[in-house]
């Protein structure tokens, strides 16, 4: 394994030093800095809390896996 730092910008990805392979490689980016996200429509960690979660269903007396199963169902 084998670390370049570099700068991403604008779609673009500009490592600080030379790298050339023959073929291609795979390449994971990890972002150093907080960076916020571009819509507000992406899930969070918290919109998958349990505790939550069960307050929601607390009254709820049917089976949730039959409910679960019955939407999607009706989404085809």
């Amino acid at each position: 394994m084998l670390s370049i730092v570099g700068t991403y910008q604008n779609g673009h990805l500009k490592l600080d030093r030379d790298y050339s392979a023959k073929k291609p490689v795979k390449v994971i980016v990890t972002f150093l800095e907080d960076v916020q996200s571009l819509s507000d429509d992406r899930l969070s960690l918290s919109d998958f809390s349990f505790s939550k979660s069960k307050k929601n269903l607390e009254n709820f007396t049917g089976s949730l896996a039959e409910t679960v199963v019955e939407e999607r169902r009706e989404e085809l």
